[in-house]
């Protein structure tokens, strides 16, 4: 019986070299691919055949939700039409392993009458596409995975990781931001980890737990049992925010010689407890929250007067947790 377990580790250590060997083609020839790039006032269109073609797709699906407007382009159909979507100011991406995709080639001249810069990536710097190019990035690798050589293994993982790196490269170079992420991935809970704020799901108004520091422990047991948040926001005379009470607090009081119907809020709540802005992206405070090992936030204004609050509830309910 085969070991399939040796044939699968032999591949993954083939396809490990392949990316390895990368390294020496990051090179000027590189810099200028993602410069022409950079520097593209229209799309950056990806054109590749078979499982080049493939690859080309994930490529331009990356480009685009890295801040580099990019989209795919059979070459099938761009014979047929689709050249149409291609202009002068864009940038096109061709790929192609061997260099010589016939169905590439047959559109390189219309491509370079309409004026669009063209950038090649082919394991084959001698090849007629890499001559062609404005810039060739090469992609060549020493072996296939694929114990015929057939197979297209570690090329298409080293083309793969290829655009990925230019698409980092990209990414960086504009100074892409989570929040430019955030606006072509509304949808799902990717969207609500990257848009949503802690104005969007925070306790506010009459729903906001608070109490003023001259209120007995009792007092604030009855807000928190009323506001149902585990915790309540203790007051200034001037409504800023001097404490914090929470259940866990008052788990540790329990066996304290302290009388709640006596003795002040101030004598066991917390002081100068963590604190969040309203515009605080639901994601970060959540990175607060589970460094700090604390299960919620009191929300403040730039007085520093309570105006909301919200706990790791209202993050699991809202999807970000």
């Amino acid at each position: 019986m085969k070991n399939f377990k040796e044939i699968a580790k032999n591949v993954i250590n083939i396809e490990q070299q392949a990316i390895a060997e990368l390294l020496q083609y990051i090179d000027d020839n590189f810099e200028k691919a993602c410069h022409i790039m950079y520097q593209c006032q229209g799309r950056v269109i990806v054109i590749g055949m078979g499982k080049s073609g493939h690859i080309g797709g994930k490529i331009a699906a990356t480009l685009a939700k890295t801040g580099t407007p990019a989209f795919f382009v059979h070459p099938g159909e761009a014979s047929h039409g689709d050249l149409g979507m291609i202009t002068k100011d864009d940038v096109v991406l061709t790929i192609s392993n061997s260099g010589e995709t016939g169905e590439v080639l047959a559109i390189i001249p219309v491509i370079k009458r309409i004026g669009a810069k063209l950038i090649s990536m082919t394991g084959n710097t001698s090849s007629t596409l890499a001559k062609l190019a404005d810039t060739h990035v090469c992609i060549k690798i020493t072996t296939e995975a694929c114990p015929l050589g057939l197979a297209p293994t570690s090329s298409t993982t080293a083309t793969l990781v290829m655009g990925d790196a230019m698409a980092v490269a990209l990414l960086n170079a504009r100074g892409f931001t989570a929040d430019d992420f955030a606006l072509s991935h509304p949808g799902g809970s990717l969207g609500k980890r990257l848009l949503l704020r802690l104005s969007d799901i925070m306790h506010q108004g009459e729903r906001l737990p608070v109490i003023s520091e001259n209120a007995l422990i009792k007092e604030a047991l009855v807000e928190m049992s009323l506001k149902g948040l585990g915790m309540t926001a203790i007051v200034n005379a001037k409504n800023q925010l001097v404490g914090l009470f929470t259940d866990g607090d008052l788990r540790r009081i329990l066996d304290l010689q302290i009388d709640i119907h006596q003795d002040k809020i101030t004598t066991v709540m917390t002081k100068s407890p963590t604190v969040a802005q309203a515009d605080m992206l639901a994601a970060q405070a959540l990175n607060i929250m589970e460094d700090k090992k604390i299960n919620g936030l009191i929300i403040v204004d730039e007085h520093h007067s309570p105006i909301g609050a919200m706990n790791m509830h209202d993050l699991l309910r809202s999807g970000v947790l």
